[in-house]
Parts: C-alpha cells; structure tokens; sequence
C-alpha cells in the first residue's frame, strides 16, 4: 500500500518538477560519464593537471547525480536509471571518441553550460510550486556548473 504525498505541491505540479529533474539527471549523468572517460584518456602535456581536475569534476557530478535522483523521488516519482532513458532524456551528446585535451575541456564546457540550462529551464516550474527544496538544488547545481565551465573556459585563453 503506498500512501499519498501531501507535502503541499499538487500532483501535476509535482509531475512537471520531476520530469524536468529527470531532464536534469540524465544531463548530470551523461556528463559524468563524458569527464570519466576524459580522466581515463587525457594525454598530453597537461595531463596531471586535467587527470586531476577530471577526477575532481566527476567525483562532484557522481555525488550530484544522487541528490537529484533523490529529490526525483521525494516528489513521489521513479527516478530514470538506464542508459536508454538518460540518452532519450539527456541534451548532452555522449562521447564515444577520445578527443584531443583542448577538445576535451571545450566539450565540457558545453555540457557544464547545457546542465545549467536545464537547471535553469525548470526553476520557474519549481518556483511557481514553492518547492523550495528544489529551487535550493537548482540553485546549486547551476552555481556549480557556471563555475566549472568558467574554470574550464580559462584553460582555452591563450596565455
């Protein structure tokens, strides 16, 4: 017997916020997927440095992905959990090639940017529904995003 949610947003409401959460994790997962596979195969003079990063990048989206998915459930809601559902759901093209290192930082700067987009695009729903707790995640999710691309972004300026 499962009980009904009353946490005080209506159901539709609720709908809404969490097929655009699962827009959200299917992004933060492809690219998570896509920074792994750059820290495995990055090569290059600045290898220890992006190695590093990389490592650093999707340890943060791994932990990401969970309080979404999370939240997606806290709705009343099955969070997607298939490669098929994160490639039908995800705006980020998943990357089967090994790019060289610039390429590599260039794509993810446009996954960074298109994971705050996402976030971005499902604020105003969760806002309209006074669902603090994730307006609090999107929030996050984009400040996190914005910086990283940021920092991504500074390692393409010529010196």
């Amino acid at each position: 017997m499962s009980m009904e949610i009353d946490i005080g947003i209506p159901t539709e409401k609720r709908t809404a916020i969490a097929e655009g959460l699962s827009r959200l994790l299917a992004d933060t997962y492809t690219l998570y997927l896509k920074t792994h596979n750059y820290h495995w195969n990055v090569t290059g003079p600045m290898f220890q440095t992006l190695h590093t990063m990389f490592m650093t990048q999707y340890t943060e989206l791994s932990l990401a992905v969970d309080e979404v998915a999370e939240r997606i459930r806290a709705l009343g809601h099955p969070a997607p959990g298939s490669y098929a559902a994160f490639a039908r759901l995800s705006s980020i093209a998943e990357e089967e090639a090994v790019p060289p290192s610039r390429e590599m930082i260039a794509n993810l700067v446009k996954g960074h940017e298109a994971v705050t987009r996402t976030a971005r695009q499902i604020f105003p729903v969760a806002e309209s529904a006074s669902d603090e707790p994730t307006c609090d995640l999107l929030t996050q999710r984009m400040q996190v995003s914005e910086k990283t691309a940021w920092m991504l972004r500074s390692l393409l300026d010529p010196a």
